[in-house]
């Protein structure tokens, strides 16, 4: 069993408060690890340590920022699979496929940043009197709250931190509680790779006894999140209090549109790995399908057919699509909006519960399920499942399934699977969503693209200069010339 410390200055620190709590591996529901539990005095020695941090770290020229961050790329695709694979899989229950991708995106995610730290660029602009000049100068904004999630626990808790690293902030990282260790093993690679031992700091622990000191705390600048859509109203009005920037990728509820120019074969195997994929614990998984009616029958018999014969289950079996949920609280969750749908009038066409374990108990695995026709007021089509759950329903046509499309609280991504281009550019422009995919499914990553999106979907957007934007500051300097002093 690991026992995990807080990372503060580069050294392991056992909580100021001497208790440290569980963490259950969601493959068999048994103890994984132990890691401290910080309270709000280890939060005030963080973020202390990262504004010291912040001083060294940001000084440094734009090269050597680049450097650090190169080599840790190079560490973790030297190592990764060894350091961090094993954690990945048994902490968060990704399977095995999809902890490669992450590893394999985190190098991607390091290298970009990297190239972030040459980007700071300001600029000039004209002024209608000729002896004044005008220029922008960009600057890192100071203790950067990294608030990070479960879900994809490395590559996001990777974007979350490199960029503001890049631009030349310190950080102060608040991992999900479900996921701990690997947010402390990634940290030591950072710090390895050269980066200043208290410009990086990591603080386990809860909500209330943790996060919320260090998302209130006077000397951290700005916050990123990556959440729920109520973790993050309730942190950007924190943020709001204090007048400090915050950015917050948050839930969604993203819709695949499937016109009635496709295979519905094809389109059936695009949604279900759009869905299925980590058990649908994706923030932009595809789980509304609005499908066209002429081919809606041939859909839905295809949706079934790749769903039932997805494996799942075994973490280090290669061929397998995901796991178990994050935890009980997760299956409950996704258990209590199939039984609202079917309530309210929506059929079950597959799935609907979780498969047991050998003793007959049932186990955090869920089965890849499908509804038909879930009422637009219930709350498996209105609020985020985070499950291998996805909504099917019929558009009379293209203004129906855009209309059905925007019938959310959120927008964060969609997909619209079609070969007329015109269709597809009419629904692009017309979906309000953060990102809309054309010939694919919702869930797309790429490490230059301004992720983030519309509704209670977040605010701002993270990725390449996007992030740079989210974390630094603009300051305009004017000359005037001829100055008569």
């Amino acid at each position: 069993m690991k026992q995990t410390e807080l990372l503060i200055g580069g050294r392991d620190i056992a909580p100021s408060s001497g208790q440290y709590f569980d963490v259950l591996a969601p493959e068999t529901e048994q103890l994984f690890a132990r890691a401290a539990q910080a309270n709000k005095d280890d939060v005030e020695l963080a973020v202390r340590t990262a504004r010291q941090g912040f001083n060294t770290w940001s000084s440094l020229a734009p090269k050597q920022r680049e450097a650090a961050l190169l080599r840790a790329a190079d560490i973790v695709a030297a190592e990764g699979m060894s350091r961090l694979l094993d954690t990945l899989i048994d902490e968060s229950g990704s399977a095995i496929t999809k902890a490669t991708f992450e590893i394999n995106y985190t190098v991607d995610l390091l290298r970009t940043a990297a190239g972030e730290a040459r980007r700071l660029y300001g600029e000039t602009f004209p002024n209608d009197n000729p002896q004044r000049m005008s220029m922008v100068f960009r600057h890192p904004v100071g203790v950067v709250a990294v608030v990070s999630p479960y879900n994809a626990p490395l590559s996001l808790l990777t974007k979350m931190a490199a960029f503001p690293l890049a631009a030349g902030n310190s950080v102060v990282i608040k991992p999900s509680e479900q996921t701990p260790t690997i947010a402390i093993e990634f940290a030591k690679i950072l710090l390895e790779a050269g980066i200043p031992a208290d410009a990086i700091n990591v603080v386990t622990g809860f909500g209330a006894e943790c996060g919320a000191p260090l998302v209130e705390h006077p000397e951290v600048n700005c916050i990123a999140l990556t959440g729920s859509t109520q973790t993050g109203i309730h942190i950007g009005a924190t943020a709001m209090k204090r007048m400090v920037r915050a950015q917050l990728e948050l839930g969604g509820k993203s819709a695949a549109l499937v016109l009635d120019d496709v295979d519905p074969v094809k389109a059936a195997a695009i949604v279900a790995q759009g869905i299925f994929t980590h058990g649908g614990q994706i923030c932009m998984a595809n789980s509304r399908v609005i499908v066209a009616k002429s081919i809606y029958a041939e859909f839905i018999n295809a949706l079934k057919a790749a769903a039932e014969s997805l494996p799942i289950g075994d973490l280090r079996n290669p061929k397998t699509v995901y796991g178990p949920l994050i935890n009980r609280a997760a299956v409950d969750k996704i258990s209590q909006h199939i039984r609202d749908a079917v309530a309210s009038g929506a059929e079950i066409l597959t799935g609907g519960k979780p498969l047991n374990y050998p003793n007959g108990e049932p186990s955090l695995v869920f089965q890849p399920t499908v509804l038909l026709n879930s009422p637009t007021s219930c709350s498996a089509w209105r609020d985020e499942s985070f499950g291998p759950l996805t909504n099917v329903v019929v558009a009379d046509d293209l203004d129906h399934a855009i209309k059905l499309a925007n019938d959310s609280q959120f927008g964060l991504s969609a997909s619209v699977l079609t070969k007329n281009i015109y269709a597809a550019m009419r629904a692009a422009k017309e979906i309000d969503a953060g990102s809309v995919h054309i010939g694919m499914h919702s869930f797309q990553s790429n490490a230059l693209a301004p992720i983030g999106g519309s509704k209670l979907s977040g605010l701002g957007r993270s990725g390449g200069a996007y992030s740079t934007e989210e974390f630094t500051e603009v300051k305009w300097v004017s000359i005037e010339i001829n100055a008569d002093l």
